[in-house]
Parts: C-alpha cells; structure tokens; sequence
C-alpha cells in the first residue's frame, strides 16, 4: 500500500510540475509512514513541509495544491490535511483486503522485487581462519551474513557469496607447525609443547592421520627441533619468537615437500570441516577464494608495486610501508616486513583490488566488531590504487556470547577450550540458531539464552512463529477431516466480510511484508523480517483464539481460509530469507 501511496504524490508533484505550480528544478524525496492511530488516517506523508520552502509557499498551502493534483484512486477513502501541512491518507475498507488474492497468486514470489536492478554484489562473510573449528561467535556472522544476502536477492541483486580462505600467512604456519609437534609426540618423542601453539583435540586428530599415513616418515629428534629456537614463555622467553623459532625449524627440517604436505593436511582436514558445518547450517557459497592461490599468481606483488610507483609506499629500517597516515590514519602500516615476508594487509589490500576488477557494483565485508579499525586503512589502499573505496561497505558483528547454566563460555582457538558452533547446533537445532542470532542488530553486543532458544513456548519466538505456521495446516488437516473443501474463488469474493478487528489487523499487517522486506535488505537488518514475523504471528494466535475459521457459512470460511493460508505464506516466505524451516506440524 505504502508504495501505491507514494506513486500517487510523484504524479500530483510531477502534474504540478508541469502545469508551473512547482518550480521545474525542485528537489523531491518523497517519505509516507503509517500513521500512529486510526484517526489521522492508515498513511501519513509531510511531503509538503519537506517542499514548502523550495516552492516558496507555506506548507498548509502546499498540501492543499498536492491533494488537488492527486490522482483519483479506488484505494482512497478520504484525504485530510493536518497540523501545519501533513498530508493524512485513509484507505479503502477492501483496500487491504486486496492482499489476500495477490499473495496466494504470488505464492513465494510474494515481497519480493526488483528494485535492486540486478547490481552485482559480493558478500563476503564467515571468512574465519581455516586453524580450528567454528565457534558461537563464527556462527552469528554466519546466520547474519547468509540473511542479508537473502534479502539482497529477494529485492532483485545479483549476489554472489563468498568465503576468504586465509590459506596462507603465520597463522596457518602455526597451524601446521603445531600438527607437526603432535605427530612428533605420537612418534614418541617428549617435550614441552610451545605456549602460542594450536592445542585443540582436532590437531591431536590431525597430527595421528598424518602418522597413521606416513608413519615416522617426518620424525625428528626433539632436541634437533628444539636446538637453538628462542625460550618459550614459562622459561622467561618471548611466546611469538619461540613459535617463529619452531615455524622456522619445521620448514627446514621437513623441506619444501614435507611441510607442504603437513601444511596441506592441516588445511584439508579443518577447511572440509568448516565447510561441512556451514553446509549443515544452511550457509551455502558461490565461491572459496583461496588467500595462497591469490598469493601465488602475483596479485600481492603487484598491487605493493602499483603503491610503490604511485609513491603510497616507502621502505623504512628494512620495510615497506604504506602511507596510510595520508589517508587520516594514525600511522603508516607495513605492507612487507624486513625479512621479505608481505603482511596479512597486503594480502587484504590485494584480495579487495581483486574483488572490485571482477566487476562488482558493490562490495559488502562482514566482519568481527574487532576490526572496526581495520576498515579505514582497506578504503585508504584501495583509494591510493586509484579504485573507488565507496563501493566497499563493512558490516561490523558482534560476537555472541553463549550462557549455560548462567555461565559465560569461553571461546579460544588457540587453546581449544571453546565452543563449536556444531556444538550449539545440536544443543538447540538450525532453526533457533539461525533465529537467535539475527534477533539483534549486528552492531548490538549479543547474549545467546540456550534456555530460551531451547523452550516449547510463547517466549521463543522462533517457536511461536514456527507454531503459527504449523496451526494454519492444522486448520486445513481438520477441514479434510470433516469433509469439506475450500472454495478459493469464494473465500475472494467473500473478503469483504472479514470486518472483525482482529482479521483487520491481519490484513494490514500482511500487506506491510514487501514493505519490510526492502526496508530490511537496503538497511542490511535481518532483524527486521525476525519481529515482523513476530508481530504477524502474534496476530494470527490472538485471531484464531477468537474465532472459529470452520464455520457452516460457507462465503465467511472461505474468506477465513483464504486470510490465514496467506498468512501461512508469508510466515514461510519470511521464514526462509532468515534461514529457519517452516514445519507443517509441531
């Protein structure tokens, strides 16, 4: 409704435009909301404040010119002005009920758009470093990154959905560093194992399948890995050059193939379990983008050329560093470290100047909220390459903390004492964790209640709208069962006689859904479609509790079952853009 609205306001401004009641240049940016109560109308637009003063004409004066030049509508009741100008719109009582034929034509079309026009868009999100399984905090990137890309399909983008494989870089060295010490003590060799290392169960596992392929084949004696690398933390030395110490060693004792075969295990085995999870979750990619083959065909190296030659980049004490402090911030990054290593940004830097030369209109990054500083020194880089960093926009999560027994979990790659987002999943289902996680804004810090998430009532609000849905087929099953059969051409006919108030509420509340769906995908707020749902479900049980939809009037049933299977519909349209099944019985 609001959108026929609005279509009428442009043809009055753009009638009064042409007939000279409007200066031919103004600026117009049309704004309808629903009006607060029944009695200033269903809409309400202060188009004619917003233009008084470029028209030059006092906005009472203004609104009474715009609802001249309105076109004649059958969905318009009536048209007052208010206050000192706003426009107040009363619809049609069959105005709403309208709704009803078009969203059981439309079926799971209904809500959906084009007003994205089918601009490319990247969404790249989860991205977590391939050194351990997915935790809680992965999973709510997850759930909130596959939502928004929904709705940024469901409103007519072409998205593409992308997972960065950081395949490359220290952390994966670690990584493979620590696989190796644990098939080094299956061996049987004895030693402490380094403070910084990977101490997860799965690098136990990881470290017995490289034994269990390959037997003593990568063995060396503890005191010849250990022979010369810097103390570790307990024994007064520095944790960072202790690993370091041990990357290095493990690349020199195992060679060039032999770590790249411990390197690629490690890898393997973690990166099929991550896929694997998401899968399971419902997260599913268009690509994986490996962070190494990036590496590997030059892009890294060239992007750190084009800075050097654009005079973005200097060597200082041995580095390369970007000037990023030209771009606002507080000071310069290094681009490649004194032993020729490039860093992690450089990688970032490269893989972003990838994205935009695919031809992408947009670029959109999800990412943990402790990357907030992070952003402005990508935008900067891509600036000083000469691309356009306003395609790029970050979307910051929060990371969810998960309470059991009203305790705090912790969660910690590195040590293993976390817990996985598998883990959660079997405890309260997909459907709830997809839910949960979307319930707040992802900038909003976020507490997961497994107690809630797990519960069978009104105050899960996964389960009550998943319940509303289920009740609808309910209402079908017992119409079978007492042998009748609905009459669709009937029940449309009938609809103006859904006048009860809780079936008026319905209905308005059903003809909002596209509404919320474009307001949810441009504000990238999954959110939204979460309460909407639960304000339609709320309308649904308060209505069937009222009323009775099987009744021997034939015209009235088929109009009550004809309100409620849409209703049925848009619960399972809304339910699929978050994620969440929409199960026919419960």
């Amino acid at each position: 409704m609001k959108a026929q609205i609005e279509d009428l306001l442009k043809a009055a401004i753009e009638g009064l435009r042409a007939e000279g009641g409007l200066p031919a240049d103004i600026t117009v940016a049309i704004e309808i909301d629903h009006a607060r109560s029944k009695e200033h109308g269903d809409f309400a637009s202060n188009i004619a404040l917003a233009l008084a003063k470029q028209a030059k004409t006092k906005p009472r004066e203004l609104a009474e010119k715009i609802v001249k030049a309105l076109p004649a509508s059958s969905l318009i009741a009536k048209i007052e002005i208010a206050g000192p100008g706003f426009i107040n719109f009363f619809l049609n009582q069959d105005a709403y009920q309208q709704v009803v034929p078009r969203i059981l034509k439309e079926g799971a079309a209904y809500g959906r758009s084009a007003i994205g026009a089918r601009k490319r868009v990247q969404v790249e999100f989860v991205s977590a470093n391939p050194t351990g399984p997915l935790h809680v905090g992965h999973g709510r990137g997850a759930a909130y990154g596959a939502c928004v890309a929904n709705l940024l399909a469901a409103v007519g983008f072409n998205v593409h959905r992308e997972y960065y494989i950081n395949d490359a870089g220290r952390q994966m060295d670690i990584l493979a560093t620590s696989v190796w010490l644990r098939y080094l003590e299956l061996a049987g060799e004895k030693f402490v194992f380094p403070v910084n290392g990977y101490k997860g169960d799965y690098i136990y596992d990881i470290g017995a399948t490289l034994h269990r392929e390959n037997a003593d084949k990568y063995r060396q004696p503890a005191t010849r890995v250990f022979d010369g690398v810097p103390a570790d933390e307990p024994a007064g030395g520095d944790k960072e050059k202790h690993i370091d110490g041990l990357i290095d060693r493990a690349k020199q004792l195992l060679g060039k193939d032999g770590y790249r075969i411990v390197f690629d295990l490690g890898l393997k085995v973690i990166l099929d379990d991550i896929r694997q999870d998401l899968k399971e979750f419902g997260v599913i990619y268009d690509e994986w983008f490996s962070e190494r083959a990036l590496v590997e065909r030059g892009a890294a190296d060239r992007v750190v050329e084009r800075l050097k030659q654009s005079g973005h980049a200097y060597e200082k004490d041995g580095a390369l560093w970007f000037r990023s402090t030209d771009y606002g911030d507080d000071k310069d990054r290094v681009l490649m470290r004194d032993n020729g290593q490039k860093t992690y940004f450089a990688h970032d830097i490269a893989y972003h100047a990838d994205k935009l030369e695919r031809g992408f209109d947009r670029v959109i990054d999800i990412w943990g909220a402790d990357h907030h500083g992070y952003v402005p020194r990508v935008k900067a880089a891509l600036a000083a390459l000469g691309d356009d960093p306003s395609k790029l926009d970050v979307l910051l999560v929060q990371f969810a903390i998960l309470y059991r027994g009203g305790e705090k979990a912790q969660m910690s790659t590195r040590s293993g004492e976390f817990v996985t987002l598998r883990e959660l999943r079997d405890e309260v289902g997909n459907d709830a964790a997809r839910f949960f996680y979307v319930l707040r804004k992802c900038e909003q810090h976020m507490d997961f209640d497994l107690d809630l998430a797990k519960s069978q009532s009104n105050d899960n609000p996964v389960y009550y709208i998943q319940y509303a849905h289920a009740r609808v087929h309910s209402v079908f099953r017992q119409l079978k069962e007492k042998g009748l059969t609905r009459d669709n051409a009937r029940g449309h006919a009938s609809l103006a006689r859904l006048t009860e108030s809780h079936e008026q509420e319905l209905l308005a509340r059903l003809t909002r859904y596209p509404e919320v769906v474009e307001t949810a995908a441009l504000a990238h707020e999954p959110h939204q479609i979460a309460y909407y749902l639960r304000e339609i479900a709320n309308d649904f049980h308060t209505y069937y509790n009222a009323h009775t939809f099987i009744v021997d009037d034939a015209a009235l049933r088929d109009a009550r079952l004809n309100l409620i299977d849409s209703t049925r519909q848009v619960l399972a349209n809304g339910l699929k853009l978050l994620g969440v099944s929409a199960p026919e019985s419960m």
